[in-house]
């Protein structure tokens, strides 16, 4: 099924009224989401799991069931539609990297990665292949707030005036990210290793006399191994920002990519979207290597007796499948002792994942506790 329409013209020839909007995909990149109570501008709110009207409060509900989630062969990406579908601005940071949109009614000031001052704004990348699907922001501001709260409170050796941070911001961002589909066959060869024991007998000097004694050696008995197996990949992820660690997003846990819709330009009313800064044939390339060591631990898991050495594994992969996605993650910065922090909130589970200050004065009242407690059991056992 050929997923070119936009949303608004499948609300359209549906006869589905869902918000007055202009659209132009080609060109100008124009959408407006407008009340069609008050005419003031909607945003996407995930508490309400709607559009919603900051003026009058007026909902309107953004169908998931419409329009089919495309996946492309590799050699399919110059047929891939472009750009966001909205009228944004990029706030270009010099110091991390990241390339992220906001509306024209906001001021890019400061990265919301990393807190940097030395932003360029620019045009947003027209020519960027336009996300596939998306999973829509679920967690709402005041939850993000909530839970930040908790997890501040729930650190160990850290200031106590860090538990009173009030001086914190926090942006809902949609992050890139590419996804591939593969079946991948491989063949595999190694020593296989078994485990036997000998007896054997050595001399050694007890009360100053040479006794005899016997003892049990491990040895190995190798033999080889091969075989095949076949595997198939389904959605693996690779993260295409290039403003977030890997490390940091990885740490926030999986996302259910069950939950992703077909996308629509209303998801993103009102809230940031970072442009990929890793492209289609790099992101293959990063999922190719995770291919390869997923399938040589696989392969070696397969691999009989009790160890093994000179594993050899040979991987045919084919029926490569991509998308390019968005999933919401929250970047929250606060300061403290003229430093800014940055964390990140998992946009559908609320998990919070980060870096804080440590108190150097609490850990070194520890380490001296734990040195007293030491010298008290040595005195002790020595009376």
């Amino acid at each position: 099924m050929n997923q070119d329409r936009t949303g608004a013209e499948e609300a359209a020839s549906s006869g589905e009224e869902i918000i007055e909007a202009e659209v132009e995909l080609e060109g100008s990149q124009s959408v407006e989401f407008n009340c069609d109570e008050c005419g003031a501008d909607m945003i996407w709110d995930p508490a309400a799991d709607a559009l919603t009207c900051a003026h009058c409060g007026n909902q309107v509900e953004v169908p998931r069931s419409e329009g089919t989630i495309l996946e492309r062969e590799l050699s399919e990406a110059e047929g891939a539609q472009r750009g966001l579908g909205l009228q944004l601005r990029v706030a270009s940071c010099d110091t991390c990297g990241a390339r992220v949109t906001f509306e024209d009614l906001n001021t890019a000031d400061l990265c919301v990665y990393c807190g940097s001052a030395t932003v360029l704004e620019q045009e947003a990348n027209r020519n960027a292949i336009r996300p596939e699907s998306l999973v829509p922001l679920d967690v709402s501001r005041e939850q993000v707030h909530e839970n930040f709260r908790k997890w501040i409170k729930g650190l160990w050796f850290r200031p106590s005036a860090l538990k009173h941070t009030k001086n914190f911001e926090a942006a809902g961002i949609y992050v890139p990210f590419w996804t591939f589909d593969a079946q991948v066959h491989s063949d595999w060869s190694a020593d296989a290793g078994y485990y036997y024991y000998v007896t054997q007998t050595y001399r050694t000097r007890v009360n100053g006399k040479m006794v005899t004694r016997t003892r049990r050696v491990r040895k190995v008995r190798w033999r080889p191994a091969w075989g095949s197996r076949d595997d198939h990949f389904d959605d693996h992820l690779i993260h295409g920002s290039s403003g977030q660690p890997a490390g940091l997003v990885r740490s926030l846990g999986s996302f259910d990519t069950g939950g992703l819709v077909p996308y629509r330009p209303e998801y993103l009313a009102g809230w940031r979207a970072e442009e990929y800064g890793i492209d289609l044939q790099q992101a293959w390339e990063k999922a190719q290597q995770d291919i390869i060591a997923i399938q040589e631990q696989r392969c070696s898991g397969d691999v009989p007796g009790d160890t093994q050495r000179h594993l050899r594994v040979s991987n045919l992969i084919s029926e490569v499948r991509w998308k390019h996605v968005l999933l919401p993650i929250w970047s929250l910065q606060y300061r403290f002792g003229g430093k800014a922090y940055t964390v990140l909130i998992h946009g559908l589970t609320g998990r919070i994942v980060g870096k804080a200050p440590y108190s150097w004065v609490k850990i070194l009242l520890l380490v001296l506790s734990l040195g007293l407690v030491v010298a008290v059991i040595v005195m002790l056992s020595s009376m």
